[in-house]
């Protein structure tokens, strides 16, 4: 269960494309650009209230005090006080507004990653690790929460607070300024470099996260826990999760502590820099230099340490930055992913479906690397007919089925429905006439009545409890202490696995396709189960198409149309008797399974 550490659609990171990767980003807020402006308003507001306050001290300390203007003082320490509310007052405004901007663009990039993965194909989630998925959801989005509701605020909050403040500074003295400011640039490219190597480590650190979640998916699932303790690796399960956890710590140390020192040598000089200004005007006085107030050198220090918070915040946000940029990389990896099966602009919309299905030179690879799946393949499947497909493992039977609901799409040739090409078709039809019940059947966590109404969200009780007894199902769900409203359990495991594959044929007769397609559908029955399956899709079949996927050739001799799959290719077909009268690839089948079959 050890993860390929880079997927194969993992594209590197170059700096050439951070100005786009930031353009897209900032795109992301352009449906909010309405509540962002209040913010800027509240922002700029609060900037220029607290910047008044240095400037209220400077004439209370030169003029209230000093001329003892006891009305003057008091409407200036009531405007400080003012100040310090207003002050206030905009900040909860505007964390209000935009932490629920940025929730908002959270909720929009989950619904759109997932909205993505939902419109993929299944090649691509035979590729890809369930607990990768679910870590781009959960793990990056996640991560981005303090970027997106907080840091755009405390961008355009600390550019305003800087320019005003440093504006302010000008007006009270401008030499005093330029003292303060010498080392700036030093200190914006010290936060560049500390916020490049936060990104690098960044990008490891969620590709761990990633591989441990889908650890944790894959060996804590009840199918993992079983294969485990069955095979006596627990132990090593939990040895190789403790290896992957231990190489996390690592990460996250580094993480945290990437330009920890650079970022406190310019906590400790900007901490410093009072200092200095006293010092300078000191010096300054002594050897005849311009004479500085107290109350302007006060003041100068009151917004000097003012521009200190938003100063160092500033290029703390600039580094949290520069770490997300690389959360958005995973995400937009997946946002970009491209869409193998997409619907036509003018979709082809069927209202009344007969069934007939038609493989017209089909061919298929999974890709140019491996040869074709299927070559060559041309079937009519007349609706209300039935139609087998047998051969050997990977003989290209389960493709060729899952062709016709577009789980794939052709490489050549094409599948048609009522004499419509499949891929013409809009999505709505397509899932209203083709039913699949898999080989593996896949329950939700949720009661009976939910996994069944899947397929029919206002089905009533009643037509609930008819499919369950086309099924062979009803009468032991209506055993069950809760009837219908018994939860199946993680993946259905409360249920035995001819119990399972039963609800699913109800929830696809439920659904009530005109076309079905059973892959290997009784494959999990006990042979009295199957039996009374087989009579329930029997009788199903009398109204509908169907294709019969079987490696069991005992749930196909009534078929109207059998078909010998062989790497691929079509290389026998007719009824039970004819090909049996062949004697070739069918009827060597048939001896296989007689010989397989118990003598008792």
């Amino acid at each position: 269960m050890h993860p390929d550490r880079e997927a194969p659609w993992t594209l590197p990171a170059d700096s050439k494309e951070q100005p786009r990767q930031v353009r897209r980003i900032l795109g992301l807020f352009r449906p909010y650009r309405g509540r962002l402006a209040i913010v800027g308003l509240l922002v700029g507001a609060a900037s220029l209230v607290s910047v008044a306050t240095p400037f209220l001290l400077k004439e209370i300390l030169d003029v209230a005090i000093p001329e003892g203007r006891t009305g003057l003082l008091s409407l200036l320490a009531l405007g400080m006080i003012l100040s310090a509310v207003l002050t206030s007052v905009f900040g909860v405004l505007q964390t209000l507004i935009s932490t629920t901007v940025g929730q908002r663009v959270m909720h929009d990039l989950r619904t759109a990653v997932y909205g993505r993965l939902q419109r993929m194909s299944l090649a691509f989630f035979t590729r890809t690790r369930t607990g990768e998925v679910q870590s781009r959801i959960a793990n990056d989005i996640g991560g981005m929460q303090a970027t997106v509701t907080s840091t755009a605020t405390s961008l355009v909050s600390n550019v305003t607070s800087v320019v005003a403040t440093i504006v302010a500074m000008i007006a009270l003295d401008w030499r005093l300024t330029v003292v303060s400011l010498l080392l700036l640039p030093v200190f914006v490219w010290i936060s560049r470099r500390v916020g490049n190597e936060r990104r690098k480590i960044t990008t490891q650190r969620q590709k761990q996260m990633a591989a441990m979640a889908a650890t944790v998916t894959e060996s804590l699932s009840v199918s993992g826990i079983l294969l485990g303790r069955t095979m006596g690796r627990s132990d090593s399960l939990t040895k190789s999760f403790s290896d992957e956890s231990e190489e996390l710590v690592d990460l996250e140390v580094r993480s945290n502590m990437a330009g920890r020192w650079r970022m406190a040598v310019i906590t400790i000089v900007m901490a410093a820099l009072p200092a200095v200004i006293y010092w300078t005007a000191g010096m300054a006085l002594q050897l005849g230099g311009p004479e500085v107030s107290i109350g302007t050198i006060v003041a100068f220090v009151s917004l000097q340490q003012g521009l200190f918070r938003p100063a160092v915040s500033l290029l703390s946000t600039g580094v949290q930055i520069q770490t997300s940029l690389a959360l958005f990389q995973r995400i937009f990896e997946y946002l970009d992913l491209p869409i193998d099966i997409t619907e036509r602009p003018d979709p082809v919309r069927l209202d009344r479906i007969k069934g007939e299905v038609r493989f017209e030179n089909v061919s298929f690879g999974y890709d140019d690397k491996g040869g074709p799946v299927l070559d060559g393949i041309d079937l009519t499947v007349p609706a209300g007919s039935s139609l087998a497909l047998v051969g050997s493992t990977g003989a290209g039977k389960s493709t060729l089925g899952y062709l016709v609901p577009r789980l794939y799409d052709v490489t050549g040739g094409r599948v048609t429905l009522d004499g419509t090409d499949v891929r013409d078709l809009d999505f709505d039809t397509l899932a209203r006439a083709v039913g699949v019940v898999s080989q593996e059947t896949y329950l939700f966590h949720a009661s009976v009545a939910e996994n069944l109404r899947f397929a029919k969200p206002d089905a009533t009780d009643e037509e609930l409890h008819q499919a369950a007894k086309a099924a062979q199902i009803h009468d032991h769900i209506a055993a069950l202490p809760d009837g219908y409203d018994t939860v199946v359990g993680e993946r259905g495991h409360r249920f035995s696995g001819g119990e399972k594959q039963r609800l699913a044929i109800a929830r696809t007769i439920l659904r009530d396709p005109p076309v079905l397609i059973l892959d290997e559908a009784t494959s999990a029955l006990d042979t009295r189960t199957e039996a009374a399956v087989q009579d329930a899709i029997d009788a199903l079949s009398a109204n509908r198409t169907t294709l019969t996927i079987a490696h069991r050739l005992s749930t196909v001799r009534g078929a109207d149309q059998i078909v010998v799959l062989d790497s691929g290719r079509a290389v026998e077909r007719g009824t039970h008797e004819e090909l049996l009268e062949e004697g070739g690839r069918y009827a060597a089948l048939v001896r296989r399974d007689a010989q397989l079959e118990p003598t008792s």
